[in-house]
């Protein structure tokens, strides 16, 4: 009798002490992917400022909306003063990246207008001049 309750105290510590295995899986953001179709490239930007949007929102209208040449132009003026900015250390609270933008690949016209957009509101709340 000793023996098969022996056994059995042996047995549940054994199960008892086993690790348990849980596996969780993160789930990715789809704003954070880039997905690549056939032989066509998706692109997408992605602003973590959680003010953003409510400020694009309210300000953006499809009566504002502009040409893409009008947006290429204006974040090619953007970027560059973005990024020296960046490499001089100038607004380094609000400006800690680099931004490597290629003026000649084809972003499409909703990158380009929310990356204007962007630049926009940079101005407008840290009074940083980026479009000027």
């Amino acid at each position: 009798m000793k023996t098969i309750l022996l056994f059995f105290v042996l047995l549940a510590l054994t199960v008892s002490c086993q690790s348990t295995k849980k596996t969780t899986t993160i789930p990715t953001p789809a704003s954070t992917e880039i997905s690549v179709e056939a032989d066509s490239l998706h692109h997408e930007i992605l602003i973590l400022d959680p003010e953003f949007d409510r400020w694009y929102l309210s300000r953006f209208s499809p009566a504002a909306d502009r040409s893409n040449e009008f947006y290429l132009s204006m974040n090619r003026l953007g970027i560059s003063n973005w990024n020296h900015y960046y490499n001089t250390g100038r607004y380094q609270r609000v400006i800690s990246n680099y931004i490597d933008y290629q003026p000649f690949t084809d972003y499409g016209i909703e990158v380009n207008r929310k990356l204007y957009w962007y630049f926009s509101y940079i101005e407008e709340k840290f009074r940083i001049p980026l479009l000027r």
